[in-house]
């Protein structure tokens, strides 16, 4: 028997997730009455999981096309070896110029600005870069778990979408999460890159497997030269820059300031603009501009880029349903059955140990699990009462927190990883800490 299919000895922990929620979700229901929500939840969350998918077709699609201009454009190189001394630190095993640094410092970059339709591609090309460096297929490397550690605990400079809803809802300063989300998700993410890190080195039995890897990165830098890349060819898709292409991208960049600037003269209040316009509507559409226009500045053929890039979101997407099906319906049963409520209310006299209102508990639990959910909660709150300490607590929380298990799902399942080792651990671990760090930071900056 290779090794590749040699059986682990145990069940992974996502594994004893799924059954876990699945069982107390049936034996719950049994004594709470309540087997017809749970049947019903097991079908609807199923649904959903599919629709989901097929809903991330077209923004995968999209977004991966668009990736495909920076690679084309040499830029993902450009940045990994600008970056290179501290992704080498956090990645000894991936060579320093290997495509897979590009696409990880995209999505992180992605996530930093809250731009989370755009990370979520840019993570998953990632993820598939990694996994040609994977010496035991359909297991996860320390590589894969620490990069999804980052990626749960939610490095957030600019939690756009948060602050947009609250704009929406009247909030008197929606920005105000600003400085407490930025400093839980410091607190989560040190925390998250230190368990991955620490349970990386102590993982014996992937550690045998160190030789195979060694080989596997020693030959590609064998491949590479002058400390860089071979890097894949995309000739076919560039064209011989010129003088006109500079200029046609410069004028790109000079007319789309000058849309700013009449953006800021029509406004009648200049926070308005920023506050609401500007970072709820405009910064995705910014970045979609800055990738065509370096990539006109390039010499790319952005069109034939970007539709030879989005082949792979179809595939990606497809491969994504059997995970997805499998951790929404437990995650939907386990809800319905009314085990969430229970535990909420179990946990209660501790959350309010740490100032958490009984409202925002139910978000708290629920954000590692259910992000729409959480969402949902969230939103509730703000539209209740924008300027509350729960709705400006609940606000933080999710900025400064992530989907764990949405996230675990996606990202492994679009490579076939189903032995994830500790990248849970470490993703719960961040979580944790970004919600206690939330409750300590929002009590100390709230202002009501």
């Amino acid at each position: 028997m290779s090794q590749a299919n040699r059986p682990s000895g145990k069940p992974s922990a996502i594994n004893i997730v799924f059954v876990g929620f699945i069982a107390v979700a049936i034996l719950f229901a049994g004594y709470t009455g309540k087997m017809e929500a749970v049947t019903k939840a097991s079908f609807d969350s199923a649904k959903t999981a599919v629709n989901l998918a097929i809903d991330l077709i077209g923004v995968m699609a999209l977004w991966l096309g668009l990736v495909r201009v920076l690679e084309a454009g040499g830029l993902m190189y450009s940045l990994a070896n600008i970056l290179k001394p501290l992704m080498v630190k956090l990645f000894p095993d991936v060579p320093p110029t290997h495509p897979a640094m590009g696409a990880m410092i995209l999505n992180i970059s992605a996530n930093m600005l809250g731009l989370g339709n755009a990370a979520t591609p840019f993570g998953i090309k990632a993820m598939v870069e990694l996994n040609k460096l994977n010496p035991l297929k359909g297991t996860a490397t320390n590589a894969m778990c620490l990069f999804l550690a980052i990626n749960t605990s939610s490095v957030a400079l600019f939690p756009l979408g948060v602050i947009g809803v609250r704009a929406a809802a009247n909030s008197s300063n929606p920005a105000a999460i600003f400085l407490p989300t930025l400093l839980a998700t410091i607190c989560s993410t040190v925390v998250g890159v230190s368990v991955a890190s620490w349970l990386g080195r102590r993982d014996k039995l992937w550690l045998k497997s160190g030789s195979q890897e060694v080989e596997s990165v020693e030959e590609f830098e064998i491949n590479s030269s002058d400390d860089r890349v071979e890097e894949s060819d995309y000739s076919h898709l560039l064209y011989p820059t010129g003088r006109a292409s500079q200029i046609i991208a410069w004028l790109f960049t000079i007319a789309f300031g000058g849309t700013i600037v009449y953006g800021i003269i029509r406004s009648d209040n200049l926070g308005d603009f920023f506050n609401q316009d500007f970072i709820s509507h405009w910064l995705m559409p910014i970045l979609i501009l800055l990738i065509i226009t370096y990539g006109v500045g390039r010499g790319v053929k952005v069109y034939e880029a970007v539709t030879e890039g989005a082949k792979q979101g179809f595939d990606i997407a497809i491969r994504m349903i059997p995970f997805l099906v499998a951790i929404l319906v437990a995650i939907g049963m386990f809800r319905a059955s009314g085990a969430m409520e229970t535990v909420s209310n179990l946990l209660s006299p501790l959350t309010n140990l740490i100032g958490m209102p009984a409202e925002v508990l139910p978000m708290a639990l629920l954000r590692p699990l259910s992000g729409g959910g959480a969402f949902g909660i969230m939103s509730e709150l703000i539209e209740r009462s924008p300027d509350s300490y729960s709705a400006f607590l609940a606000s933080t929380m999710m900025g400064s927190t992530e989907t764990t298990f949405y996230v675990l799902a996606v990202y492994f399942g679009a490579v076939g990883i189903t032995r994830i080792r500790h990248a849970l651990v470490a993703g719960l671990l961040a979580d944790a800490t970004g919600l206690l760090a939330a409750c300590i930071f929002s009590s100390l900056f709230w202002m009501g």
